[in-house]
C-alpha cells in the first residue's frame, strides 16, 4: 500500500492525500507537479526513474477496512537531499531516454 507522503521532497510543498498534483516514482519518492515539470525535468532525483500522478486514497471507507480512516497517510516529511547541480548532471545523462529505457 502506498505510503502517501505529506510533502514534495524537492520544495517541501504540502501534498495532502487528495492532492491531484502529487507525483511519485516506483520507490514512492514524492514530488509536486511543479517540481517534476520544472527543475526535475520528469526524472526522480533519488533513483532516476519516472514520476507519475499519485493515486488518491478515498477518504471514505467504501468497502470495509479501506480508505484513509483505516490506512491514514504518512505524516513523516522527507527531503531528497540531492543537490540541484547533481540532479542536472543526472538529467543531462539520462533525461532524454524514455523511462522504460533508464
Amino acid at each position: 500500500m502506498l505510503e502517501l507522503r505529506p510533502n514534495c521532497e524537492w520544495c517541501d510543498a504540502d501534498l495532502p492525500p487528495s492532492a491531484p498534483h502529487a507525483r511519485i516514482c516506483s520507490y514512492e519518492c514524492t514530488f509536486c507537479a511543479d517540481c517534476v515539470d520544472g527543475p526535475l525535468a520528469g526524472v526522480c532525483p533519488n533513483c532516476g526513474g519516472d514520476c507519475v500522478p499519485r493515486p488518491v486514497r478515498p477518504a471514505e471507507s467504501w468497502r470495509p477496512g479501506t480508505g484513509l480512516e483505516h490506512h491514514p497517510a504518512s505524516t513523516e516529511r522527507r527531503r531528497s537531499g540531492v543537490p540541484l547541480e547533481a540532479h542536472r548532471a543526472l538529467v543531462a545523462r539520462i533525461g532524454g531516454r524514455p523511462p522504460e529505457q533508464r
